[in-house]
């Protein structure tokens, strides 16, 4: 099976602080995979690179065949064009209605006519079991029903990629079980590949076909839900099972709280 989108060799800083180094991850067509690790690990910024919005200092990102960094402007919008984006927290425009922000990458992209972009419209809420909701506005509905409009929003042009970050973040139990199916479903319904930024390890091993753990911008341990459900590998056990104590430090990296107020070189 070819990859929708394949990392090599890849590393990337703010300044000089590193945040991704010698990253090496495949993403094969139609399949769910996972992206996941601690807050601060990378995770964001590996969808950053695949959208464009960043550049790396070294290496690849390539979406289709196309590296994402040698594109220019035009080709760079022409290549977003195939890719949904979930943002966390849904990221929905507050003065729209649910109807009209799902139709917005429609009308931004698309010359449709006005009864074929309603009745797209209509078919991605429906999707999402919110058709009857296409009125309202964002803050009349609740925050899990908010995540599903922004996920009929990612799917409007019927991308061949849909990367999600974060999409269980704040969710009530039921949302969460309600918004992973969604994904599970879009993504086989419309045969596209996902990618899914996630510290949620229930909901994600529930539908993911393979997962990638990112500790410190590298990648630690890779395999399907079930094998990394059996790992030994100290950093997977720990996140699986939520340990406070192991490989993944609760300080950030740093001189010592005695230097910093002195007390260093004092007995």
């Amino acid at each position: 099976m070819s990859n929708l989108v394949e990392i090599r060799d890849l590393h990337f800083s703010y300044g000089d602080r590193p945040i991704l180094s010698n990253l090496r991850m495949d993403f094969p067509r139609g399949k769910l995979i996972a992206v996941m690790g601690g807050s601060g690990c990378g995770k964001t910024t590996v969808l950053r690179l695949i959208g464009g919005q960043i550049r790396p200092q070294r290496g690849t990102v390539s979406v289709n065949g196309e590296i994402v960094h040698q594109l220019d402007t035009e080709n760079l919008y022409r290549l977003r064009r195939k890719m949904g984006m979930l943002f966390q927290f849904g990221a929905l425009f507050t003065d729209l209605t649910v109807f009209e922000n799902v139709a917005f990458p429609l009308r931004e992209h698309t010359d449709l006519p006005e009864e074929v972009l309603r009745d797209l419209v209509l078919m991605r809420l429906n999707a999402v079991g919110l058709r009857n909701a296409q009125h309202l506005k964002p803050n009349e509905i609740s925050g899990g029903m908010a995540r599903r409009v922004a996920l009929a929003r990612a799917v409007a042009l019927d991308p061949q990629l849909i990367m999600y970050d974060e999409p269980f973040a704040g969710l009530d139990p039921i949302s969460m079980g309600v918004t992973a199916n969604l994904i599970r479903n879009l993504n086989d319904t419309l045969g596209s590949t996902s990618i899914l930024v996630s510290h949620d390890v229930q909901e994600t091993f529930a539908i993911a076909d393979y997962v990638y753990f990112m500790s410190a911008g590298k990648i630690v341990a890779f395999g399907t839900p079930d094998e990394l459900r059996r790992s030994t590998d100290p950093y997977v056990k720990q996140f699986v099972n939520a340990e406070p104590d192991g490989p993944v430090p609760f300080h950030y990296p740093g001189k010592s709280l005695a230097d910093d107020l002195g007390l260093g070189a004092q007995r």
